[in-house]
């Protein structure tokens, strides 16, 4: 599990892992293995603990035990929560062995540029942007018609974009005594007010927290791609991603309750 961990962490493949265990001293005494007394993990091997997570979808069970491993520490609060969403993209080419792209990735256009790939959707707190539930689409499904789907259903406000935006949905929440802080949008052929312009300031500071989860995810971790074919497999890798993402975020915390 700590092989695998460190792949996700340096965005090394089956074969730069095994490759990396026998070079990088420091990847070997993290994973427990001494080369004396110790065979180091060939590729077949990785791979195959790889299949066994995703067979049994043993990473979303992983994101669901470190959730509650961090609720009970309290680091993981509850009160509100933020949703948004990530475009990951996949390989556009059709050079490679069946002359075409991956079937279940579609493209989506965001300001004028187009991108082809699947959607991470997250919901986190409000506090350190710590994600506590993830949907994996195809790019062009809009973020607003998975929104339900991020929700815990215990906040007492939600958070996010303009693109989940909308009276009906505005309304149903604020019945469930929910408190709306979605950024508001100007309607066609009109321009937000300045009032309405103030307002998505305010509620865009607390919204901002949850780019720091894809700080994490797409700039430390440097998985700006899929690696896999199809999203099921993908899926399962983003689940680890976000689970490593989550820990990293209170690292310090983390290390304070241990000392």
């Amino acid at each position: 599990l700590r092989v695998y961990f460190m792949q996700q962490w340096y965005g090394l493949s089956d074969p730069a892992m095994e490759d990396s265990l026998y070079d990088i001293e420091s990847m070997r005494r993290f994973a427990g293995i001494n080369l004396e007394t110790d065979v180091i993990p060939d590729e077949t091997t990785i791979l195959h603990f790889r299949h066994l997570l995703e067979k049994h979808e043993l990473t979303k069970k992983l994101f669901s035990e470190t959730q509650k491993y961090l609720t009970a520490k309290g680091l993981l609060l509850r009160e509100g929560t933020i949703v948004d969403a990530t475009i990951i993209n996949a390989p556009s080419s059709t050079k490679n062995r069946e002359k075409k792209r991956d079937g279940e990735m579609k493209q989506t256009k965001k300001g004028n540029q187009w991108y082809f790939g699947m959607k991470a959707h997250v919901g986190t707190d409000t506090r350190k942007g710590l994600v506590h539930s993830v949907v994996v689409t195809d790019a062009a499904v809009h973020d607003s018609k998975v929104m339900d789907k991020l929700l815990h259903g215990e906040e007492k406000a939600v958070y996010g974009d303009k693109a989940y935006a909308g009276e009906e949905r505005k309304r149903e929440y604020e019945g469930r005594g929910i408190e709306w802080c979605v950024k508001r949008k100007a309607n066609r052929g009109q321009q937000l007010t300045e009032e309405d312009k103030e307002y998505n300031h305010r509620q865009g500071k607390v919204r901002a927290i949850v780019e720091h989860v894809f700080h994490v995810v797409k700039n430390i971790f440097q998985h700006r791609k899929t690696r896999y074919k199809g999203l099921y497999k993908n899926a399962v890798q983003v689940f680890s991603l976000f689970t490593l993402a989550n820990i990293y975020l209170v690292r310090r915390e983390l290390a304070m309750t241990r000392a």
